[in-house]
């Protein structure tokens, strides 16, 4: 009985171990797909995902938004795989939602709701924008004090910063908040020694 169960054995090992050998190379390529996933820029029918804290990963929906609230941090995620794209700081998102009324008529046409989307990334000299002013309604870079207004595409309203924030244009389908297309605007900073439009 052992000589014909360890030629067996032998037989279903080795085609277990080709199995996994097989598998290896298919898990590298999984890897590789999920890095380039994480370091592309939004792209259209992307989830959007609490970018930090107890709810990181978890896809954002329009009810964790309040009218007139601070920001809350984002990336966006492919929502096939549900892979974020936080492999750029550029990609980080801020959300906000505001009455549809306050809205300029360009914003409220890339809105959801009342939910808008910007660059999370100050165009001054690259600052997270994490604060907020509750009172004046403006998303605040703690590094210098540009203020930038929601309300208006992000345009700049206060402070050094050379430019407005990059939009994200948003969308609803089915109850689910979306992105609607790419970045509208220049996403980043202005560069020491640099003409910001380059000129």
């Amino acid at each position: 009985m052992s000589d014909t169960a360890n030629p067996m054995r032998r037989r279903r090992l080795l085609t277990g171990l080709c199995a996994l050998g097989l598998g290896l190379p298919r898990i590298g390529r999984v890897d590789e797909t999920d890095d380039a996933v994480r370091a592309a820029p939004p792209q259209e029918n992307d989830v959007l995902s609490f970018a930090f804290g107890e709810r990181e990963g978890q896809v954002i929906v329009p009810q964790d938004l309040a009218v007139g609230s601070a920001q809350i941090f984002a990336y966006p995620m492919d929502a096939a795989i549900r892979v974020a794209r936080n492999g750029s700081r550029l990609n980080q998102i801020l959300l906000v939602r505001l009455d549809p009324d306050w809205l300029s008529e360009r914003t409220r046409a890339r809105s959801a709701e009342g939910i808008v989307a910007y660059s999370g990334v100050c165009t001054h000299t690259g600052c997270d924008i994490t604060d907020w002013d509750e009172e004046a309604v403006r998303f605040q870079c703690p590094c210098h004090e540009s203020q930038f207004d929601p309300s208006d595409g992000a345009r700049v309203v206060g402070g050094p910063a050379p430019w407005q924030l990059a939009a994200l244009p948003l969308k609803l389908v089915d109850g689910q908040l979306m992105v609607a297309g790419v970045f509208e605007g220049r996403v980043g900073f202005q560069q020491p020694g640099l003409d910001p439009f380059g000129f």
